[in-house]
């Protein structure tokens, strides 16, 4: 059943034409991946299909009644309230409706000592059915439902009272997609909803897509997540759309292939061409009337071939990383390495080593100290527990995901300039066409960059410095998906050692060889990629590869606490199955409760009907409760 139709959609803004031509249908159930370029329209076409932006030429189609949900990349919510009240604001209606029906109650007591059956018998119906609609709408269960979406989203318990005023971007953003979650609508625009999640709430979020009943039209540079959820790609590229029914990697894959077809047909059409203008002009060489008639027979024969332009690849860059100097086999050494504030331990009991040319990704949930690491092996950071030791000839070079290197209050050309003096002014310019700066781009203040630009310029940086050891921090959050693509192959073909801090787990599956997954108490190792690594913690381990896959002071850490472990284990099973026997209790009893409150016969009875109401209420909250302390056992 289709649910959204975009027809023959143009835009442009002055001169320039965004796109022209979109054609595409979601149907009922769709899980769509919208991707293309930064820069090729996605979010612009968002707004249209959401009316926020008008269309120059076509139509939007949406099916009667199908309410759209938009979330936007860039989110600013100015708000008193915590954010559990925020996310309440959902629900008014749900709320009015409680508000009504406590009312209602206490009209019925009133009416109910005097002898005025009418109205009792009126306001009597008007409670059932305002009873029975507030429980289809789940309106013993919203509460429920909105701590279970803060906490898949990445928030704690703690968080709910924290005010909306004081939250970060990414804290905003992420409220701002519980509250569209939470309100279900019949289609989701998501507009790269994941960009302030951690790898749990990302997966959390691709199980909520994969069992939302709703269509699904999604843009993401994270390639991972779409491949979870999609069953379709839109790619917008030279300013229209191409479908295809089936997941990213194969899109990418098909995208190739088809690529590789059209320039095997553009080349052999120019060979058919350049043989024919040949010809025609030994024709003409030959002269008389004869060979300019066969010249002007072929010409008109060569004027009837289509002509096909030579495909590019929009804005993709090329580079290549080459190190200066060769470093030595041992790059890093770290060694029982600890970090503190105060008495706040970030990490502790951290060891590995890197040798070259190995590529490895440093993995762990967010705020357990990847980034502090990375600035203590760079020096940035003095005082630590334990040792860091460089090998001979490592040249380190560093991309901060802040891009704190830049200076704001360059140009772009003199970035590049500043650390490359000896370069001439147009080697400089042809380093800055390769990464799409062109023209009076390179010009332009740093400060005025988009992230995309700055992430673009910091790459460029780095790759200059010509440096053995590459220490990346996030280098793919602001990058477009060709560009993603283009810096793994770079560093599949880098000749030096990497060592990646990232979220994204299609190019840690696709560059790295090695998985390092640090927690605060030290780092395990895996040799192999993301896939690898996750195959390994969901497989059943023996106890030799168990052993041989944690830190020594895992190891210790483990059998000293085994028992304790063991003896809470038993005790909160048993706390588990009387939690289990109090639920199926309270499940029988509420189904009985509205068996009896379903009975037409029992609203004779203003009395009981608030009675057995109230005795609902009771028990759906102390059912809730059970729910909440059984998930609060069985997540131990």
């Amino acid at each position: 059943m289709l649910v959204l139709t975009c027809k023959n959609i143009e835009k442009s803004f002055g001169i320039e034409t965004i796109f022209t031509d979109i054609n595409f249908n979601i149907e009922s159930g769709d899980k769509i991946g919208l991707v293309g370029n930064n820069g090729s329209g996605k979010t612009t076409l968002f707004n249209i299909i959401c009316g926020k932006l008008q269309a120059d030429k076509g139509e939007i189609f949406i099916k009667n009644g199908y309410k759209l949900g938009h979330l936007e990349q860039h989110v600013s919510i100015d708000s008193e309230n915590s954010m559990f009240e925020e996310c309440l604001t959902v629900f008014k209606d749900l709320i009015s409706m409680e508000e009504n029906i406590r009312h209602l109650e206490e009209e019925i007591s009133l009416v109910s000592q005097g002898n005025n059956t009418d109205k009792l018998e009126s306001l009597m119906d008007e409670y059932g059915h305002l009873s029975e609609k507030f429980n289809e709408l789940n309106g013993y269960g919203y509460q429920s439902s909105i701590r279970g979406t803060l906490i898949g989203l990445g928030f704690s318990e703690e968080d709910f009272d924290k005010k909306m005023n004081i939250l970060s971007g990414g804290q905003k953003s992420r409220v701002s997609l519980a509250k569209l979650l939470l309100e279900k609508p019949d289609i989701l625009l998501l507009d790269e909803p994941t960009n302030h999640l951690d790898i749990s709430a990302i997966d959390w979020l691709a199980k909520y897509i994969q069992d939302y009943n709703g269509a699904t039209l999604v843009i993401s540079h994270d390639r991972y997540f779409l491949d979870m959820i999609v069953n379709k790609i839109i790619h917008l590229e030279h300013k229209t759309t191409k479908e295809y029914k089936t997941n990213y990697t194969d899109f990418i894959k098909r995208r190739k292939e088809n690529i590789e077809i059209y320039r095997r047909h553009y080349e052999d059409k120019q060979k058919i061409v350049e043989k024919e203008k040949k010809i025609i002009e030994q024709y003409r060489a030959f002269g008389g009337e004869r060979y300019n008639r066969l010249a002007k027979s072929r010409q008109k024969m060569l004027d009837k071939i289509e002509t096909m332009d030579e495909y590019h690849e929009e804005g993709q860059i090329r580079f290549k990383f080459k190190p200066k100097i060769e470093s030595g086999n041992d790059v890093l050494e770290v060694l029982d390495l600890g970090k503190s504030y105060g008495d706040v331990d970030i990490f502790r009991n951290v060891s590995f080593n890197i040798y070259k040319p190995e590529r490895v990704g440093l993995i762990g949930p967010n705020g357990v100290g990847k980034s502090t690491l990375f600035k203590i092996i760079l020096g940035k950071i003095q005082e630590y527990d334990g040792s860091i030791k460089l090998g001979h000839h490592v040249n380190a070079g560093y991309f901060d995901q802040e891009m704190s290197s830049l200076n704001l209050d360059n140009t772009v050309i003199d970035e590049i300039w500043d650390d490359n003096p000896k370069l001439t002014h147009t080697e400089i310019r042809n380093a800055l066409s390769q990464f799409m700066f062109l023209g009076d781009d390179v010009f332009k203040d740093i400060k005025d960059l988009s992230g995309g630009e700055k992430g673009r310029l910091s790459i460029l940086k780095l790759i200059m410095s010509k440096d053995n050891f590459l220490l990346m921090d996030e280098p793919t959050n602001h990058l477009d998906i060709d560009s993603k693509e283009v810096l793994e192959e770079a560093l599949l073909d880098y000749e030096g050692t990497v060592f990646v801090i990232s979220h994204d787990r299609y190019f840690l599956n696709r560059v790295v060889d090695k998985i390092l997954v640090m927690s605060q108490d030290g780092i395990t190792e895996y040799l192999g990629n993301y896939n690898y690594y996750m195959e390994k913690i969901s497989a059943p381990k023996s106890e030799d590869e168990d052993e041989s896959a944690k830190t020594k002071t895992q190891i210790k850490e483990e059998k000293r606490k085994e028992k304790e472990l063991l003896n809470l284990e038993k005790q909160n099973k048993k706390k588990i199955k009387q939690l289990e026997e109090s639920i199926a209790v309270l499940e029988e009893e509420l189904s009985e409760i509205d068996k009896l409150l379903s009975d037409n016969t029992i609203y004779e009875n203003p009395e009981k009907v608030m009675s057995v109401t109230k005795d609902r209420e009771d028990k759906s909250s102390e059912l809730e409760s059970l729910y909440d302390k059984w998930v609060e056992f069985t997540d131990i």
